[in-house]
């Protein structure tokens, strides 16, 4: 089987129509979906780039590898704002950073790669720029794309080096055009499975689009297209990709034997008065523990495997791709080593009566286990410490619990009236704060992620010769 994960920046669970929007138009999502399944209750591990992503490579929780949070910051390495603060702690890895995916981490790619697959990783990296961290060192033979977020530039902070486009581990281009990310990665894609097609392959395509800023970033043919603004133009620049990439695999024909997922990294944030994204029916937003912030928009695909015009609304995650993948593959995920993603087949190709291998799904922010899911039960947890970060649930905060299933916009709170319901996964919680950890309390089941050993950073901002 062939393995393509088309992944998404920032785009809300009610941004396409197959999810409920009436601004964006969608119709090669719409395609995808009438021919595929649409997953209703899929969550990533994080509500935030970084830790999202590396959540798909490695199949675990984020905290399960250290990277929910960037918070070693050498004074060499770390880069001031504007006023010449230096920042002491981030959700997500910037330029320069020492840290990043550990190299001994294994990733779905060496996995594929073992077993003879070609293997590319087109666009947004963000687990780090430095030559360990980057996806020729984590499986991957080739790279095309900027090393992490499209809103990390020079306005914002001075000593930021220009926005690189890399080719492998080479800069290309410095500034890279944006407005062109999402058509240029859409060609080196459709080039990529042209070349393998008589091979198996893994093309992980992880778009900078929407984005984290408000900039109109789209090519000519859909800036300024859609009366709603850029945010609208960005995500149907994004459905266009989707619908060639989907056509190049029929064209091919190999559509039967290649698997497309697509879906997001978190849900749209609230950042300014440009970001138009939208959530509903959710609640909240993107960088948080709402469902807005972890649950994302889901299509899975195959002709032949997957039955088309299905729903499924059982829990799953970007961490089950891993394990899921691997089996699909004649593999196995690793045995050395936890992981925390679950093989899905069985919902994947609507197995009657298949239920979601996870019994309880948690919600962390950075380094705080917010929340927890139990089947159609979700726990938000007291929180006793106040923390200085920007995003949601910041202090004191009472518990509540929610039915998803009957109140997905998580609006009357049920604690008083399910007291049984609340200890069960309270009881969940604890058992996630001894493995995973919490709030300055280190968990027993995890590991470290990577730390460049050497002093002098590689500023990513010389075009190779």
């Amino acid at each position: 089987s062939n393995f393509v994960f088309l992944f998404c920046d920032n785009l809300g669970y009610g941004d396409v129509e197959p999810f409920g929007s009436t601004i964006n138009r969608t119709p090669n999502l719409n395609r995808m979906a009438r021919e595929g399944r649409k997953f209703t209750d899929f969550y990533v591990s994080a509500g935030v780039c970084t830790p999202s992503r590396a959540s798909f490579l490695t199949g675990c929780y984020p905290r399960r590898v250290n990277l929910h949070e960037s918070d070693i910051m050498d004074a060499d390495y770390w880069l001031p704002d504007k006023e010449g603060r230096k920042t002491t702690s981030a959700s997500v890895l910037w330029p320069v950073s020492p840290k990043g995916l550990h190299p001994g981490e294994i990733t779905i790619a060496e996995i594929l790669s073992e077993r003879g697959y070609a293997t590319t990783c087109i666009g947004k990296w963000h687990l780090g720029d430095q030559l360990p961290f980057l996806p020729t060192r984590q499986g991957f033979d080739r790279y095309f794309g900027i090393p992490y977020s499209e809103g990390m530039m020079q306005r914002i902070c001075d000593s930021i080096p220009p926005l690189p486009l890399m080719e492998n581990e080479k800069v290309i281009e410095a500034p890279v055009d944006c407005n062109l990310l999402t058509k240029r990665y859409t060609e080196r894609a459709i080039e990529f499975m042209t070349a393998n097609q008589d091979r198996p392959f893994l093309l992980y395509l992880a778009h900078a689009m929407p984005g984290s800023i408000p900039d109109p970033h789209a090519s000519p043919n859909f800036k300024g297209k859609n009366p709603n603004g850029p945010w609208s133009d960005k995500v149907e620049e994004l459905d266009w990709s989707t619908g060639r990439i989907l056509d190049a695999i029929r064209d091919l024909g190999i559509s039967e034997r290649t698997f497309v997922i697509w879906t997001s990294d978190n849900g749209a944030p609230r950042i300014t008065e440009g970001m138009r994204g939208s959530n509903l029916p959710l609640s909240g937003w993107g960088y948080t523990t709402t469902e807005a912030g972890m649950r994302v928009p889901c299509l899975m695909w195959w002709p032949g495997t997957i039955p088309a015009g299905t729903v499924c609304g059982e829990l799953a995650t970007t961490m089950d791709l891993m394990p899921t993948f691997a089996r699909l593959a004649g593999g196995s995920e690793p045995t050395d080593r936890t992981i925390d993603g679950r093989d899905i087949r069985p919902l994947i190709v609507g197995t009657p009566g298949a239920k979601s291998p996870h019994e309880a799904f948690f919600y962390y922010l950075m380094d705080q286990l917010q929340a927890v899911r139990s089947g159609r039960w979700k726990l938000y947890l007291p929180l006793d410490e106040k923390r200085t970060i920007g995003f949601a649930r910041i202090g004191k905060a009472p518990g509540k619990l929610f039915d998803l299933v009957a109140d997905l916009a998580e609006t009357t709170d049920l604690m008083e009236q399910h007291p049984e319901i609340v200890r069960r996964l309270t009881r969940y919680a604890e058992e996630a704060r001894v493995d995973l950890g919490d709030l300055n309390r280190p968990g027993k089941g995890q590991r470290p992620a990577g730390l460049h050993p050497n002093p002098t950073p590689r500023l990513l901002s010389k075009i190779a010769k």
